[in-house]
This record gives C-alpha cells, sequence and structure tokens, in this order.
C-alpha cells in the first residue's frame, strides 16, 4: 500500500504523505494504568513533556511508573503529516518519530528529572535507528513545550555528551525542537506492555552512569 524511501531521501512538507483532516480512529476514555484521560489537556499547575527514544511500547511504561507523572499515551510527532496511521508513519514518509507524551506533576516531577530518565533509557548517538529497530521514526528527539524547556534539554544534552565523551561514546543526535502538533496513535499502541505483556519492545540503553 505504502512505500518505503531511502534515508537518503529527506521529507519536507512538500513530500511527506497527505494524512486527512480528521483522525481515523478513536481512543479510549481512561488510561489502564493510572486511570486518568489518555486525550487531555493537563490539569491546572501540570505540564507537558514529549520524548522520542525508539519504539514506544516500552517507552511508555517506563514513564507511566514515575511517581509524579499523571497520565502518558504514545503518539506520533517532529514531522509533517496531519492525522498519520502507524503504517504510514512506518514508511518513513511522514517525517514524524514515535512519540511518548507524559503529563506531570512538577512539584513532585521535575522536567529536569524527565530529562534524565530520557538520557538514561536509550542509546541518543544511534541517529535514525535504536538499536535494531531502524528508520527515521525511531530517532532520538525531544520536542519542547516552552522556552524553559528548550533551555533545560539543550544544557541537559551538553552535560550528557560530556558524559559520553568521558566513557568513550560517540555523538549524540538527539533533535531537540519546539512541538508543532502531537497526533496520538491508535487505541492498539497505548498501554501496549499492559494489553501485550510479552510484546516487549527492548530499550537500548547505554549502560552507564551519567552522574558527573
Amino acid at each position: 500500500m505504502f512505500s518505503f524511501r531511502s534515508d537518503s531521501e529527506p521529507i519536507t512538507a512538500e513530500t511527506a504523505l497527505p494524512g486527512r483532516t480528521t483522525r481515523a480512529f478513536a481512543l479510549p476514555p481512561r488510561h489502564l494504568v493510572t486511570g486518568n484521560p489518555i486525550e487531555t489537556d493537563p490539569p491546572a499547575a501540570f505540564d507537558v513533556a514529549i520524548f522520542g527514544l525508539g519504539c514506544f511500547w516500552g517507552e511508555e511504561q517506563t514513564f507511566w511508573q514515575l511517581p509524579g507523572v499523571w497520565s502518558t499515551s504514545v503518539g506520533y510527532a517532529g514531522g509533517f503529516t496531519p492525522n498519520p496511521t502507524y503504517e504510514e508513519v512506518c514508511t518513513g514518509r511522514t517525517g514524524h518519530a514515535e512519540v511518548v507524551r507524559v503529563i506531570f506533576d512538577p512539584s513532585i516531577l521535575t522536567y529536569q528529572d524527565l530529562l534524565t530518565v530520557f538520557w538514561e533509557n536509550h542509546d541518543p548517538t544511534q541517529g535514525m535507528r535504536q538499536g535494531n529497530d531502524r528508520g527515521s521514526q525511531y530517532r532520538s528527539i525531544i520536542l519542547t513545550t516552552s522556552p524553559e524547556q528548550e533551555t533545560l534539554a539543550l544544557a541537559s544534552r551538553d552535560h550528557f555528551q560530556k558524559v559520553l565523551n568521558r566513557n568513550g561514546y560517540g555523538t549524540i543526535t538527539t533533535e531537540i525542537t519546539p512541538l508543532a502538533e502531537y497526533w496520538y496513535a491508535e487505541d492498539y499502541h497505548q498501554q501496549y506492555l499492559v494489553k501485550n505483556p510479552n510484546g516487549y519492545c527492548p530499550l537500548h540503553a547505554t549502560g552507564i552512569n551519567y552522574d558527573m
């Protein structure tokens, strides 16, 4: 149904798949773990963070287990195609990455805390892949929702690069960019590891100590 692109072919707004004006599926009203809404704006005084660190099945669980996380969802962001499907994202022709959206209480869990979890749970030096998962949809990406988040994300990247250098690892390829739009993934991807406990998509962490 879809053709797959070569990694040498950059995707632009003009060459991306066209997508659609409305979403082609519905989402369940409640998170299977937290019991809070999935498709929602954050409650008052709460905040939103969005990260891509490879296959989103495993990463969502990584974040929903953290104290202070109110709800999580998985979706697509960083590209051009509106209301994309999973099959379209997998072609590499949407420009989107698989990402996790985290709604959190900053009085319990700070954005800096979330950045540390992000860096420590994948290898940010692999470019357009994560482990055996290859393609632009698996790239490492931080999508910021405020100038403050962007400042903190850039500073944390510089910190972790120093640690990687000290341990003989390569250059961080993580994309850090303001969020344009977040598109929810299909129902069967949400809280995937609760529905499919044997379907784990492994994280590929560096396994090093990031403390300075």
